[in-house]
């Protein structure tokens, strides 16, 4: 029998990103590193959950994902992280570069912002932030998605498919800009609707920012101890074209514990198959009760 959410999913039409659900509340949150772009989906008072976009993303990546997860009883919330989009403003002080310090001392301020724990996905580089956050502070995770997120510590670019060989040689700067180019060249094939946001939002996304996210990349702290010895329910979900392998991804799954979970999507599978996702987070949230 044809799964229905994966037909949903296949069904999905081209949309205008830059438009959020219905009923979506706009704020601005006062973070460590200034005042980030948030919004939130869902009854107050419903248990939290967190949707973090990554570097080049903001919080619209989720306008197809955060929908199913309000229908089903959860406070949904987001933000741009600091540096990026709606957020670009929020930074380090002057003279200060963007770490991991930050962007973890962000998260765990908008955690303890409402009840805890909460429920948090990271996507991509926002989950090896969350990470960070969870090794610290456990006590305000009620479980962890990671989408799409490296699955290798240290010099996480090493296991890129196109990247992966020269990576370590590769400068962070120049590592960017082949980001920023194959995104706005369009070389993933990116639907009109959904191009027009990513190209938009590098007119506003600090570039300083995304340099200096990169360099994060490339020494990202070993926490899988910590993840591994940690009772809050994790997953790992990834699409079967992601630009790391999906044995890598399996591998860090088996490593610390979590459930790997491999949809027909390539590095964003909010964006390509929300339904399918939202099935398995939801089913997430209730072993974690």
């Amino acid at each position: 029998m044809p799964d229905r959410l994966a037909a949903l999913d296949a069904a999905l039409p081209d949309i205008d990103w830059t438009i959020l659900p219905p009923g979506t509340e706009h704020y601005r949150f006062p973070a460590p590193s200034g005042d980030l772009a948030s919004i939130a989906l869902g009854r107050p008072g419903d248990p939290r959950v967190l949707l973090l976009p990554g570097a080049t993303g903001s919080k619209e990546d989720f306008v197809l994902l955060a929908p199913l997860l309000a229908d089903a009883g959860y406070r949904v919330e987001s933000y741009d992280l600091a540096g990026q989009y709606e957020s670009a403003p929020a930074g380090p002080p002057t003279g200060h570069a963007f770490d991991y310090p930050l962007f973890v001392a962000d998260l765990i301020a908008v955690l303890e912002a409402g009840e805890t724990p909460v429920h948090v996905l990271g996507y991509s580089f926002a989950g090896l932030v969350a990470e960070l956050a969870l090794a610290r502070r456990p006590d305000l995770f009620a479980s962890l998605v990671l989408l799409a997120t490296p699955p290798q510590a240290g010099q996480t670019f090493r296991g890129v498919r196109w990247l992966g060989p020269v990576s370590g040689l590769v400068p962070p700067h120049t590592i960017a800009t082949l980001m920023v180019w194959g995104i706005v060249t369009n070389r993933n094939h990116t639907r009109p609707g959904r191009l027009d946001l990513v190209r938009m939002r590098f007119g506003y996304t600090r570039r300083t920012s995304l340099d200096q996210i990169i360099a994060l990349m490339k020494n990202t702290p070993d926490v899988r101890s910590a993840l591994a010895h940690t009772p809050v329910p994790m997953l790992i979900a990834v699409g079967d074209r992601d630009l790391w392998k999906v044995r890598l991804h399996r591998r860090f799954a088996n490593r610390i514990g979590a459930e790997l979970k491999v949809y027909p999507a390539g590095h964003s599978p909010c964006e390509t198959t929300p339904h399918q996702l939202a099935r398995d987070m939801l089913a997430l949230y209730d072993r974690g009760r």
